[in-house]
């Protein structure tokens, strides 16, 4: 079941059907179905280990790819450039369209080739070929001896209101190497999503990349009208935010405390599941769970703030006790009988998902209870709000010196550099001195790319003294804090975080997301009207918002949405999101009568995105 009932059964009373995401999962899986049947009865496959994740999601499972033709599945392995792989006469390779895993493949051919090892290949890149990686095949001289092909992988839905890319390398692409081919698979994908939808009348673009990929979106929209007529569907999303991740940096730096940002820090959410240790299980190997609103346990505390998951477990731990007392209250073989055919299997599976989620509670905080998590926390609190920045220095520079973490320092200084623009010049080299004695001085490299992608930097030096400066740039006003008090990002008042009326309650009531506040001031606002002096303080400055003629008047209206696609948000995440975000956009939807689905390049926590830009030592 794809759709959330009681959203489904208003839509059914209303006429009108409810977007539902798996039409875009089963176009890509039609795509994939004939590329493998028009390569031969039997084939070989040997997949990217990035995509073997996305791709079982897709296919849900081995027995789609057999069913297609497919003999034995290989993961591409750098080992393997020079073995050759015994299967079929006929291997179809499916990867991501990077020179590093083309070279493995070319030489793999070559080898093969070499042994006089007679076999047909196919090369599919996803989500598209590049000119680069065929020139690299010529070059090596095994592009004639390949058919290539591409695979329109755009979005995969990971529930009934997330799709994602699934690709965490876009973030270090396009902010730090500046490699733009990733918006053409953005534009592409909401292209799609418009061919299934209809078209999205109201379109709000938010920072430089969400202005480039509506750029896209309208020069491939005129380009198919050329070719063939679009006739598009009714309508059934009314308004699409394209975000930059630039816009709002700190947002996801910051500490989940919802139960499903906990899981997703601790153990890492991969394509909607979870890997659960032993640990948790009591089991000798490890057990994946699906992670979707499928769950009714787990969707019931996703989006809790994690002090009041537990009150929620205990209470289905004791109506699961009553439905498995009910056995003992049997008094004939037919009602147990239909017991044991309709409801004990449900049982034992819903028992077994509780004990995974009470064990990695008891993980999360074991972990909390470690350390000086509390101190850590008040620190990025203090950041955020802008106060005690002598005493949030003196933490950080005491974190780096006792060898704590190292992302859990580079987080800090990156939330210490994004709230003020920048670290004053001589604080800054005082900690990243004192970062490279603690963590290596390879991290050089970390502190250069970290200045690429916007997350850590100097701030510029004025003409007051050295000393002056430094005090003085640890209190002077910053964009950041200029939004903050304009957007009021910071509650006045204490949030109740069990029954949360605004969104900050995602960080315990110490923050809203920028990204959040902006598409409900955007949506209150049906556009950009009054919020100039706010966007003009933006990263890269750039908003538009696009509206289509109402038929029949003209011109443009303020919504041009109908019905219920009125109510129907889709916001585009460019350069990943958070489970933080996204809970606290699902809380939007239920205080103002939104129903918000989100799309994203990927989702991530700090770790996860950090991780993409620091430097790796090589073994």
């Amino acid at each position: 079941m794809l759709f959330n009932p009681s959203i489904a059964k208003m839509a059914e009373a209303s006429g009108e059907k409810c977007p539902s995401l798996l039409n875009v999962k089963e176009k890509t899986k039609q795509q994939l179905h004939a590329i493998l049947k028009n390569f031969g009865s039997k084939k070989d496959l040997v997949l990217d280990p990035d995509l073997m994740r996305p791709l079982d999601r897709l296919t849900g499972g081995a027995s789609f790819l057999k069913d297609n033709g497919v003999d034995k599945i290989f993961k591409l392995e750098r080992a393997d450039r020079h073995k050759s792989l015994n299967g079929c006469d006929r291997r179809i390779y499916i990867v991501r369209p990077k020179v590093n895993i083309i070279k493995i493949i070319a030489d793999q051919i070559a080898n093969e080739r070499a042994k006089n090892e007679t076999r047909k290949y196919k090369i599919v890149m996803v989500p598209r070929k590049l000119f680069l990686c065929e020139s690299l095949l010529e070059q090596e001289g095994v592009h004639g001896l390949c058919e290539l092909d591409e695979l329109h992988f755009d979005l995969l839905p990971l529930d009934t209101d997330i799709i994602s890319m699934e690709n965490p390398d876009f973030f270090k692409a396009f902010y730090m190497d500046n490699d733009l081919t990733g918006l053409h698979t953005v534009s592409r994908g909401v292209s799609t999503l418009q061919s299934i939808f209809g078209e999205i009348p109201n379109i709000y673009c938010i920072g430089k990349a969400g202005k480039m990929c509506y750029e896209l979106l309208r020069q491939m929209s005129v380009g198919e009208k050329i070719n063939k007529p679009i006739d598009y569907p009714k309508s059934e999303i009314g308004h699409m935010f394209l975000i930059d991740r630039e816009v709002d940096l700190v947002t996801p730096l910051c500490t989940q405390v919802t139960y499903e940002g906990l899981l997703d820090d601790m153990f890492g959410i991969h394509c909607a599941c979870i890997e659960f240790r032993s640990e948790i299980t009591q089991k000798d190997h490890p057990v994946k769970v699906m992670l979707n609103s499928e769950d009714k346990v787990y969707d019931g505390i996703r989006n809790r703030h994690f002090t009041n998951v537990f009150d929620f477990l205990r209470t289905e731990a004791q109506e699961l006790q009553k439905k498995s007392d009910k056995r003992k209250d049997m008094k004939s073989v037919s009602e147990m009988k239909d017991f044991v055919a309709t409801d004990l299997r449900h049982l034992n599976q819903n028992k077994a998902v509780l004990s995974y989620h009470i064990g990695a509670c008891e993980q999360i905080i074991a972990k909390k209870n470690k350390g000086d998590f509390q101190e850590y926390i008040q620190t990025e609190h203090s950041l955020l709000e802008g106060s005690s920045q002598r005493e949030n220095f003196n933490y950080i520079e005491e974190s780096i010196n006792k060898q704590n973490s190292l992302m859990s320092n580079l987080r800090l200084l990156c939330l210490l550099s994004l709230t003020n623009d920048g670290i004053p010049a001589r604080e800054y080299k005082s900690l990243k001195t004192q970062f490279l004695h603690s963590h290596g001085f390879e991290q050089m490299v970390t502190f250069h790319s970290l200045k690429k992608v916007g997350l850590l930097k100097e701030q510029e030096t004025t003409t007051q003294s050295k000393v002056t400066a430094g005090v003085a740039a640890l209190t002077r006003t910053s964009a950041f804090k200029t939004l903050r008090k304009r957007l009021n990002l910071i509650p006045a008042a204490d949030i109740d975080l069990r029954n949360p009326c605004d969104m900050s309650y995602v960080f315990s009531g110490a923050y809203t997301p920028l990204s959040c506040r902006l598409v409900e001031q955007v949506l209150e606002r049906e556009g950009f009207i009054g919020l100039e002096d706010v966007t003009k303080l933006l990263p890269g400055g750039v908003h538009t918002d696009v509206r289509l003629p109402t038929p029949g008047k003209g011109g443009r209206g303020n919504n041009n949405a109908p019905g219920r696609a009125a109510k129907v948000v889709l916001v585009y995440f460019i350069g990943g999101c958070t489970y933080s975000e996204i809970a606290a956009l699902r809380l939007l939807g239920k205080l103002k009568g939104f129903r918000f689905l989100v799309a994203t390049t990927c989702i991530y926590n700090s770790g996860s995105m950090l991780e993409t830009v620091v430097d790796k030592p090589q073994v």
